[in-house]
């Protein structure tokens, strides 16, 4: 039998489909920020007095999604969970609710210390070393974003006055299974960063013609001796006004 690496069913319907479970909203914001963590997602409804306006449901509980405005736009926002299939699932159900489109933020692993010090990183392309994508796109060594979205994220980077690297990224699936002869070859490679996400958001977007954006910023560093946690536990939540800047301008513009 083959395998999703060797053949890609690209059938529109599925046999359990987004909208079987999830009821579209005709009021839902046309754009939505999503980000993995859970206190900058609270901070942000506390501060802006978010509106709960649905929920994502699982086994894992409930994941209240919120509403804001900014710019004059409505704005919705919600907490996506960590690994490719969780967060796979998550974008699903929101383009379901009604997302047209989609801004996506996290902190990931540095694997080239010179190149993204103290800079936002710009993932031009991903590589595939997760199994969700497989689902959604051929297979194939990487995937690449839309020049469109790389584009709008640049000039939200320089309008917000911010350094940034472009680069490639690295997605897999076993965060304890990053050995060092793969940080290796995945250094050699060109990828600037690891993370859990990024290829299969990748493929769920431009499969369900969604507009993108996605930024990275550095946590553990993986380009050392030793892998140095850094203030990996904290996930960004000292730069939360920075980041959220980035995201609501990347919003606005999209």
């Amino acid at each position: 039998m083959a395998t999703i690496f060797d053949r890609c069913d690209n059938t529109k319907t599925a046999l359990i489909n987004p909208r079987d479970v999830i009821k579209e909203k005709t009021d839902f914001p046309e754009v939505c920020i999503t980000t993995f963590s859970a206190d900058m997602i609270d901070r942000l409804a506390e501060l802006n007095d978010g509106q709960k306006i649905a929920e994502l449901c699982s086994a894992n509980g409930n994941l209240p999604v919120y509403e804001m405005h900014y710019a004059g736009k409505s704005i919705a926002f919600f907490l996506s969970r960590v690994g490719a299939p969780a967060c796979a699932a998550g974008l699903e159900e929101i383009i379901a609710l009604g997302a047209k489109k989609i801004v996506m933020f996290g902190c990931c692993g540095v694997l080239n210390q010179s190149a993204v010090q103290d800079k936002i990183i710009v993932p031009v392309s991903a590589v595939r070393d997760e199994g969700t994508s497989y689902h959604y796109m051929p297979a194939s060594e990487e995937i690449h974003a839309e020049t469109s979205s790389v584009n709008i994220l640049k000039n939200s980077l320089k309008k917000c006055g911010m350094s940034y690297v472009t680069g490639k990224t690295w997605t897999t699936d076993a965060i304890y299974r990053e050995t060092r002869s793969t940080v290796k070859e995945r250094r050699e490679q060109g990828c600037l960063a690891v993370e859990m996400e990024c290829s299969a958001a990748l493929a769920v977007t431009q499969f369900r013609k969604i507009p993108f954006v996605q930024f990275l910023y550095g946590a553990d560093n993986l380009d050392a001796d030793r892998w140095e946690q850094r203030d990996l536990a904290e996930y960004g939540i000292k730069s939360f006004n920075k980041y959220m800047e980035l995201a609501f301008e990347c919003a606005a513009s999209l």
